[in-house]
């Protein structure tokens, strides 16, 4: 657990939450304190539902601290089980309210015996992991659930479905351009005559997890979600995973190329022809994506050796990072992500193409690094949005966390040829171009020319002494800003550590010269 006003994962809570209710009928209870229930009015307002989001807090207040939370949990429980007969019910419990130590799963097998619908307990270590992790075990112990339950009932069907068949799995609530990436992804299976057989979490049934082993393969187009679940199939029913994200004209063939090898491995044993999709390949490179075009055009030449940083998860900012470098020339002076968890594939994926690589979950020294590199632009997530303000750096979002931005009306998919336009687009927009920059600097667009400090932690700062502050609170507000960051710069240069009215004049000085 960690004491912070930014994170860019959050509690484990949130990540069960965000698979539970991506399923259909399925329904989440947390058990946690008023404050830790945030979470069905963010996705009401991220996703636009128009339906309630089936998610209800089983509130821990005085009267569960004195007399326990036995009866409460298990009365609202059976309670939802009435109301809204779902086929699933997962109790997962918050940070706080897991500092109560109770057996929350014995409460489960008691409500179990009474409730029509099943009843699980979120098998999740809320100190350890963070919203990501717990999405990604929260699933797999979903579908290993309904697997094993098959499996003991008899029900199990071993034969796989007679044309080539996938299934995509992390596609769920509350994911950076997921619905527009799904969308993508059913026209690019549709084009390789290749049906789903289902798509989980986001829109599926728990009592269709059964079917899972029938599809030919898996698809895992993030690395954060899905990953697990890709595992345990593969282990326990041999079933082929893809995990490459297909993002960028060059991974997107190549993702295309390992569906093309198994779909002939497993055809070998089917009645189905074998199949070769390099003239697919070629035809979507060259006349549906306009990337590879764009990136030989003089525009994007104006980008060649332009420094950039990108920062992100682990799927996003490896892409991003290889787009850059692979397909359009620029140069990534420092690659990084916040999936701690995941950085020995993280580095192992983009080290040939950046000059530094940055693991943490700290923003401030994010923050420190864009800052001492001066980077052209930024590839980041909401909070390097703002470290570029505050710099004057143009920022461009690849990646969660997610903001209301994030969730367009138009369709803007991240994967498959469309979204390498996409990208194309968002990486060129993101960098103040030649003429815009001289422009800009002509009627006094930019602040500043240059970064006034080389850190943006809060403890890295020059002293203004009483009078000079006074005199500072005089200037309208509107400019207030820029002639405290003027002076603040001119103080810096001159090696100054105490500001006085004299330097605000002086400094006023220099910059009207």
């Amino acid at each position: 657990m960690k004491l912070a006003y930014w994170m860019y994962a959050g509690p484990a809570h949130i990540g069960t939450l965000r698979v539970a209710t991506s399923f259909k009928n399925v329904h989440a209870i947390m058990h946690a304190p008023l404050g830790d229930d945030y979470f069905n009015v963010m996705r009401s307002m991220l996703e636009r539902e128009r339906d309630f989001t089936a998610a209800t807090a089983s509130i821990v207040d005085r009267h569960v601290l004195a007399r326990g939370s036995q009866e409460r949990v298990v009365d609202n429980i059976l309670r939802k089980d009435k109301e809204e007969h779902p086929d699933l019910i997962i109790l997962t419990p918050t940070c706080t309210s897991s500092i109560l130590q109770e057996d929350l799963q014995n409460f489960v097998n008691r409500a179990s015996r009474i409730s029509d619908s099943d009843v699980i307990f979120a098998d999740v270590d809320h100190y350890q992991v963070n919203e990501i992790q717990a999405a990604d075990r929260t699933l797999e112990q979903v579908v290993q659930y309904y697997l094993d339950r098959c499996h003991r009932q008899e029900k199990w069907d071993q034969f796989l479905t007679d044309a080539p068949s996938v299934n995509i799995i992390g596609i769920f609530t509350l994911g950076f351009h997921n619905q527009h990436d799904c969308r993508e992804l059913r026209r690019l299976l549709r084009d390789l005559d290749i049906e789903i057989n289902q798509i989980i979490p986001e829109g599926g049934s728990v009592e269709d997890l059964q079917n899972l082993p029938k599809a030919w393969f898996n698809l895992i187009p993030y690395r954060e979600v899905g990953l697990m679940t890709a595992v345990y199939l593969n282990k326990e029913y041999g079933m082929p995973y893809i995990s490459i994200a297909p993002m960028g004209a060059v991974d997107m063939a190549e993702w295309i190329r390992q569906i093309q090898k198994n779909v002939n491995t497993l055809t070998l044993s089917s009645s189905n022809k074998r199949v070769d999709y390099e003239p697919y390949i070629d035809g979507q490179t060259r006349f549906v994506s306009q990337a590879a075009w764009f990136s030989r055009s003089i525009d994007c030449q104006n980008l060649t050796g332009k420094e950039t940083v990108v920062f992100g998860d682990t799927t996003h900012a490896a892409s991003i990072t290889k787009i850059l470098v692979r397909e359009m020339g620029i140069r990534v002076s420092c690659a990084g992500t916040y999936c701690k968890h995941d950085a020995e594939w993280f580095k192992e994926q983009i080290q040939d193409f950046c000059d530094e690589i940055l693991i943490t979950d700290d923003h401030a020294e994010v923050g420190d690094m864009i800052a001492h590199i001066e980077p052209s632009a930024i590839f980041g997530t909401q909070m390097e949005r703002h470290i570029g303000k505050r710099l004057d750096i143009p920022c461009g979002v690849i990646s969660a966390p997610v903001h209301i931005q994030n969730f367009p009306l138009g369709y803007r998919p991240f994967l498959g040829y469309e979204g390498t336009n996409q990208i194309a687009d968002l990486i060129y927009n993101s960098f103040a171009l030649g003429m815009e920059d001289h422009l800009l600097d002509i009627f006094g667009g930019h602040d500043t020319k240059e970064i006034i400090s080389k850190s943006l932690s809060t403890d890295i700062g020059l002293i203004w002494n009483p009078e000079s502050r006074l005199e500072l609170n005089k200037i309208p507000r509107f400019a207030r800003e820029k002639v405290e960051r003027n002076t603040e710069k001119f103080a810096r240069q001159k090696g100054i550590e105490t500001i006085t009215v004299e330097v605000m004049y002086a400094a006023k000085e220099a910059f009207n010269t």
